[in-house]
């Protein structure tokens, strides 16, 4: 049956024959196959792969890393339970104290408006008295001096800071002045202890309405003290208001 038509197998066709080419495809063998080498799977493999002590360090390193992590996370964990139970037996935090605050009122003193000293206490020059005025409005208590100056003038003050809470003094010690204050006085003076200030009682300096007595002489400060203002009534001395 050499003479009859070889059907086409339709699922592997014949390649196209070319005059003049071969019919052995590049690369391949008689049989058509292609000649691909063979490559053990051991050789794609890098050498490195292969060594056990590679891989003694890869274990031993990835046991270190987790040992580390582990270790800080204790550690975070301890600190926080110990400040937690140190807090606990602390207790509440102690309350803020404002140092500046002004100083209780001293129920031993005269109280204005009103009478607060007599003329013949106040006989001397620079001699003073201290005193709490009760500002009508706000019902505040403020401490307060009057002093009689030269020329035989009397003159108050309010001893809280202007625009603050510190309470000044009536200075007669003039080496306190010269040594606490740095400022160099031959009569006493009006003095701030928190800003260092230092306000003459003879000199007058701005103040919101004009000008008042106690004008800054040493260090820093806003304006004057504050005025009060006083009269004298017969042998009293007799606070009336305070500056608005």
């Amino acid at each position: 049956m050499s003479g009859e038509t070889k059907h086409a197998d339709p699922f592997k066709p014949q390649a196209p024959r070319i005059p003049g080419v071969t019919d052995r495809p590049a690369g391949g063998d008689e049989s058509g196959k292609l000649n691909v080498p063979r490559v053990p799977l051991s050789a794609k493999v890098p050498p490195i792969l292969k060594s056990p002590a590679f891989w003694m360090l890869s274990i031993g390193a990835i046991v270190l890393i987790l040992a580390v992590a582990f270790g800080v996370r204790w550690w975070n964990t301890a600190r926080t339970t110990r400040e937690a139970q140190a807090a606990a037996q602390q207790g509440p935090a102690a309350p803020i104290v404002d140092l500046a605050a002004p100083a209780q009122v001293n129920e031993s003193l005269p109280f204005g408006p009103g009478p607060v000293a007599t003329t013949a206490e106040l006989s001397k020059t620079w001699s003073s008295q201290r005193f709490t005025f009760r500002a009508p409005m706000t019902a505040d208590n403020i401490p307060a001096v009057v002093v009689k100056l030269p020329n035989g003038i009397y003159w108050g003050v309010s001893l809280r800071e202007p625009f603050g809470n510190c309470q000044m003094e009536y200075v007669t010690d003039l080496d306190r002045l010269d040594s606490f204050y740095h400022y160099h006085a031959d009569h006493p003076m009006i003095a701030d202890p928190c800003s260092r200030a230092v306000f003459d009682l003879l000199r007058y300096g701005p103040g919101p309405n004009g000008m008042v007595r106690g004008e800054i002489v040493g260090g820093a400060g806003v304006r004057p003290p504050i005025a009060i203002e006083v009269a004298v009534r017969g042998k009293d001395v007799v606070a009336v208001k305070v500056e608005e």
